[in-house]
This record gives structure tokens, sequence and C-alpha cells, in this order.
């Protein structure tokens, strides 16, 4: 597969991960985040905390994810990037949509 390939793959795998989330989250954490950059943006620093906390090195069968801290450290993140001020409490939803869905699709 070539890069361009790749690329495109991961583009539309990103845009069915938006879909399925937006399904998931209430109506008024939608309109949080009807920018999909912004949604985006979100997802990826939920990777960077999966990253950095060690949580994709674990060989054990289940991983314990706390979902608070995943949401501070993404509004930490955010804070720090720039980025518009996030509910905790709307990321954990994103972050439980997020793990849902990745769980779904592997």
């Amino acid at each position: 597969m070539s890069i361009d390939e790749e690329l495109l793959q991961d583009e539309q795998e990103m845009k069915c991960e938006i879909a399925y989330i937006r399904q998931q989250l209430p109506i008024d954490t939608k309109e949080h985040f009807a920018d999909d950059a912004l949604l985006e943006w979100v997802l990826d620093a939920i990777a960077s905390y999966y990253f950095e906390s060690g949580v994709l090195e674990s060989s054990a069968d289940e991983v314990d994810i706390d979902m608070e801290e995943v949401a501070r450290f993404v509004c930490a993140l955010a804070s720090q990037e720039r980025q518009p001020a996030l509910d905790a409490q709307e990321i954990r939803l994103i972050a439980e949509a997020d793990l849902d869905f990745q769980e779904a699709n592997t």
C-alpha cells in the first residue's frame, strides 16, 4: 500500500470513528464539538495520553483505564496548547466512546 493510500485509509477511519463517537454523545455535548477539527484534536490528545501513560505497552489481557485521569490530561493539554476550554465530563464521554469504538473495531 502506498503512503497516499495509507493516508486516505487513515482519513476514512477517522471519519468513521468521529461518526461513531457523535452517535454516542448527548446532544449538548455534540453541539460543543460540532467542529470536526476540535474533535480530532481531542482524539489525538487521548491517544497522546495512552502513549505517555504506558497503557499501550501493557502486556496484560485487560488494562484498567482511569477515564477521569484521561479527561484531566486532555483538559490540561488543551490549556497548554491554547485550545478552547474543555469540560472534563464531556471529554470523559468522548474518551469512553472512543474506547468503545476501538474495542468494536479490533
